[in-house]
């Protein structure tokens, strides 16, 4: 038993199997970061580049994040009380008057599932929740999602709001309708058009 069987559960959506790898793993000496960045981020990651090719779909995607997240839940306390710091701490949410989560959901999960600390606010969230949490809790970042062109106003108003008071603060924008230009448009610092882009723009902004 090894790492490789974790990112390999992962890769086919065992998600029964994955604690009881993980809680192997862990007995036999295996550090926690070890276990988290090649067991499960690693097989995110993949997750994410077979999705790109076009050899994973929606489904699929959230299979395997559930599956993941199987894993993070026994790992969580764990790094908690070790020196490992996630990789940034995102607050994501959809818009105010959107009752849409699947996207948004997976996003989550998928940037969870790449090491950063994620606060999902859910949905029909307006602006001053995701300015006051993003300052509770020192967020990054802000993942703003909707799927009805009719909200897709209140993400400028949010972008707007996070450069007044969001102490420099990030913003990026997702949602079947919105697009580069309407992130250009509003201001955003980043767009992204699926999950496994969302979790590489985290990546980006936060290093930034």
């Amino acid at each position: 038993m090894a790492i490789k069987d974790i990112f390999q559960a992962v890769l086919t959506f065992d998600e029964a199997r994955v604690p009881d790898l993980v809680r192997a793993e862990l007995e036999a000496g295996t550090e926690v970061e070890a276990v988290l960045n090649q067991g499960l981020i690693g097989a995110m990651d993949e997750v994410g580049r077979k999705f790109t090719e076009g050899d994973l779909f929606v489904p699929e995607m959230l299979l395997a994040a559930q599956t993941m997240k199987a894993g993070l839940e026994l790992l969580r306390p764990l790094l908690a009380d070790s020196d490992t710091k996630p990789k940034g701490t995102v607050v994501i949410g959809t818009v105010k008057g959107d009752l849409h989560d699947i996207g948004k959901n997976l996003v989550s999960m998928m940037l969870e599932g790449a090491g950063f600390k994620v606060v999902d606010l859910g949905v029909d969230v307006d602006a001053d929740k995701f300015i006051e949490a993003a300052r509770t809790n020192q967020a990054e970042l802000v993942a703003l999602s909707a799927l009805l062109t009719t909200t897709m106003p209140a993400m400028g108003d949010i972008v707007a709001m996070l450069k007044e008071h969001g102490a420099g603060t990030k913003s990026m924008v997702g949602g079947a309708p919105v697009t580069q230009d309407f992130a250009e448009q509003i201001g955003a610092d980043g767009y992204a058009q699926d999950a496994p882009g969302a979790v590489e723009l985290a990546r980006s902004l936060i290093r930034a």
